[in-house]
């Protein structure tokens, strides 16, 4: 009997101890790496998490380069994600969005689809009001980047777009890395290269949330950026093709305005046409990447969002098509203006206008674009 009760407790004991640990841990933002490793089309698709010095946390998959979870110090040190997004990578999968996406080839909106290179008419898909926008509806956010971890605050993803993918020429090769600083920085690099003539214009599509708290809108959000002009669009969100002062109307963010203030001022036909703040603002910056393009800050939480980058422009979106139909990270459904993108890119259709800043890249070129998202607290 005492050798029976030995084995029993022997089994009890290996079953107990001697496998593996089936309690995974989480994220801090409370993500599980397990829910985002499965594989798309051959490709398998993982979770990657930065952690820099001070704990802030940067969490990315490889399925369309997003970041998924970014967690900052409040002015009360209390960590809080300020980014929208999804649990798991069958969400992400289910339910199109742009939520953390990587965006190309071409971010932003190409009339009708078309653009003339070196005499040659393309046309892409038209997948917005007619025009064609962040890519088509197969752009980079709904590709698998290869990826490579360099270190605990270092991530390397890499996708080659084949000539002809959703109408665009050349096969591009496309390097992304993410750096999670010191400083509480996320500086995200890009760097092309083609075969062919074509056009680039890559961007991050964060959705800023920086009460942490999705449940509420932007309307308090104190914006700021460096501009003195911006592109104004139609009622189909197409760039006009003039550059207009911001002076004197509701696109003048010079000074921290509460985007609330002015959002809901049909009176004003950009706003009207754009639904609210869904518009590109000519930066006073002009590619130096040292100087402050753009600035948000949550006055409840004291968390600062600082944009830096070396494109001529910046789109900020504010959630305007959100609609309560998407339930995100944590079961919370996210409404109308629940956060704000700030796109640092070439202007919309650029390729149909000559005199812009140019987004032809060709053989033996190397398309780079950089921007940072530096965060702080303003006690």
């Amino acid at each position: 009997m005492k050798n029976l009760m030995w084995v029993v407790g022997l089994a009890l004991l290996c079953a107990c101890s001697g496998g593996k640990n089936t309690t995974e841990s989480l994220t801090a933002s409370g993500l599980k790496e397990s829910d985002f490793q499965t594989e798309v089309e051959g490709k398998k698709t993982d979770l990657f998490v930065l952690k820099n010095k001070n704990n802030m946390e940067v969490c990315i998959t490889n399925f369309g380069g997003r970041i998924v979870s970014v967690m900052v110090p409040d002015k009360d040190g209390n960590m809080r994600d300020v980014v929208l997004g999804f649990d798991s990578i069958q969400d992400y999968i289910k339910y199109p969005s742009d939520f953390g996406a990587t965006i190309g080839r071409y971010a932003n909106r190409i009339n009708q689809g078309k653009f003339t290179l070196d005499g040659v008419e393309y046309q892409l898909p038209q997948n917005n009001y007619g025009h064609c926008l962040h890519g088509g509806p197969k752009g980079f956010q709904y590709q698998i980047f290869d990826a490579q971890k360099l270190n605990d605050q270092e991530l390397q993803l890499t996708y080659v777009s084949k000539d002809g993918e959703e109408g665009f020429p050349g096969n591009l090769t496309c390097n992304v890395k993410f750096t999670l600083t010191d400083d509480n920085a996320i500086d995200i690099q890009y760097e092309a290269t083609t075969d062919k003539p074509t056009v680039v214009n890559m961007t991050n599509h964060s959705y800023f949330n920086l009460d942490g708290d999705p449940t509420g809108d932007n309307s308090d959000y104190l914006l700021t950026i460096d501009a003195d002009s911006y592109t104004p669009v139609d009622s189909t969100f197409m760039t006009t093709g003039e550059i207009l002062p911001v002076e004197g109307t509701d696109m003048d963010f010079r000074t921290p305005t509460a985007i609330g203030e002015r959002i809901n001022d049909t009176a004003f036909v950009q706003i009207k046409n754009g639904k609210g703040y869904d518009h590109n603002w000519v930066l006073n910056t002009k590619g130096d990447i040292s100087k402050k393009a753009a600035s948000l800050k949550s006055p409840k939480t004291g968390i600062v969002l600082d944009v830096y980058t070396n494109e001529p422009g910046v789109q900020v979106y504010c959630g305007n098509f959100l609609d309560g139909t998407l339930t995100g990270k944590k079961g919370i459904v996210y409404n109308q203006r629940a956060s704000v993108c700030l796109e640092t890119q070439k202007y919309p259709d650029t390729p149909n206008k000559a005199d812009w800043p140019t987004a032809v890249l060709r053989p033996g070129e190397t398309y780079k674009s950089q921007c940072i998202f530096k965060f702080s607290v303003d006690k």
